[in-house]
């Protein structure tokens, strides 16, 4: 296992002698094998982050616990606290803050990486309910192994080799209730693969790292096409070429639609594609406060306002 994290860090790019690793480590059995695991992996050189939403009795108390065991191991450990109040969707705000004040951590502390324990069975949870969604090649990528200054390197690496690994090393964790909690998406989805013994969540988790690297190559190839294709014009911006593939035309649509109105959120893909069949047929049709019309080329402009 300690040989496979080495591996993974050094595939991802990030393997630098005299780099420093953060590990995000919530007490649950995931997030303490990846601790004990870099801890054995790079010595001296990782250092130990948990934030404590407060959304649970427990948490403090699971906190403490991770503080304790680094304590013993000479692991410097932070405890974070949310720094704004819990607002709309609960699961995407403790997710926006576990990562915003984790990266003010890292940069604080001089730390190069930081470390998160998703695994092939979180993948496979992933892609199964962005294929529930009807998502396309970026969302099928996935949790993606590298981004920004986070690393995952345990996606191709099962829930259940983690759990034994601390169980045999006598490694302190906890499991977290919400994660069977009905009420969210994933937890329904998790307790429904449970019995799929005919899937295999490393297959696909490596399924998941080649259509990452297929989006890789769309946006690639995407930013010489938008340089030779897209121009501002007025308002709004001009499409000179339609005779691309189809999933070029959304990536372009959108591209024009970033670059008209940043702020704004991207179309449903319903919505894009009906545009986008608009436009093939020489029509038009609205695209949030904008209109795509199938003229000379494909123009982008404000939609008038509505009476």
């Amino acid at each position: 296992m300690e040989a496979r994290l080495i591996a993974a860090v050094e595939a991802l790019g990030v393997a630098d002698p005299a780099a420093l690793y953060g590990i995000a480590v919530s007490g649950g059995p995931d997030s303490m094998a990846l601790l004990f695991l870099a801890a054995c992996a790079f010595p001296g050189r990782v250092a130990a982050v948990t934030l404590d939403h407060g959304l649970r009795v427990d948490s403090a108390a699971e906190a403490a616990m991770v503080g304790r065991w680094c304590a013993a191991q000479g692991i410097d450990h932070s405890i974070l606290a949310p720094d704004a109040p819990v607002a709309g969707n609960v699961q995407a705000w403790a997710r926006g803050q576990r990562y915003a004040r984790i990266e003010a951590w890292r940069q604080e502390r001089g730390i190069d990486w930081v470390m998160t324990a998703h695994h092939a069975d979180d993948q496979l949870e992933t892609m199964v309910m962005r294929l529930n969604r009807g998502s396309g090649v970026g969302g099928l990528a996935g949790v993606r192994g590298r981004a920004g200054r986070v690393i995952r390197p345990l996606l191709g690496v099962r829930k259940a080799a983690l759990q034994a690994l601390v169980e045999a090393e006598n490694v302190p964790h906890v499991h977290d209730p919400s994660n069977a909690d009905p009420r969210f998406d994933r937890a329904v989805i998790r307790s429904a693969l449970a019995g799929a013994d005919w899937l295999d969540a490393e297959a696909v988790a490596r399924s998941a790292a080649a259509l990452a690297e297929a989006e890789a190559a769309l946006e690639w190839s995407l930013a010489d096409l938008a340089r030779c294709h897209v121009r501002a014009e007025g308002a709004g911006y001009r499409l000179d070429r339609t005779d691309l593939p189809r999933e070029y035309l959304r990536r372009l649509v959108l591209l024009m639609l970033e670059r008209a109105a940043p702020d704004a959120p991207p179309p449903r893909g319903d919505a894009l594609d009906r545009a986008i069949a608009a436009a093939t047929g020489g029509g038009q049709a609205s695209l949030g406060a904008w209109l795509l019309k199938g003229e000379n080329g494909w123009m982008l402009t404000p939609a008038p306002p509505r009476r």
